[in-house]
């Protein structure tokens, strides 16, 4: 893990203001999910990717009932080797 040297407090409602130089350098723009994961004592924060229900793969996935599924997936379930 990298620290880029930048420290934030919390304010009273609990938030959290990301620095612009890492919202540019992950691609982040107003209204995109962040996936938060907690590791030990670590709180980890994760753009948020959809990924297919089955194996998790986020590459071309299509979104069917409501659920994200990868076309190998979709491909399996067509030959029953799912």
């Amino acid at each position: 893990m990298k620290s880029i040297g930048i420290v934030r407090k919390i304010d009273e409602l609990g938030r959290l203001v990301l620095p612009i130089e890492t919202r540019k350098m992950m691609d982040l723009s107003a209204g995109d999910g962040i996936e938060l994961f907690v590791e030990q004592d670590r709180i980890i924060l994760k753009k948020y990717q959809p990924s297919c229900i089955f194996c998790g793969d986020a590459d071309n996935t299509v979104t069917y009932g409501g659920k994200i599924i990868c076309t190998k997936c979709i491909e399996k379930i067509k030959k029953s080797e799912f």
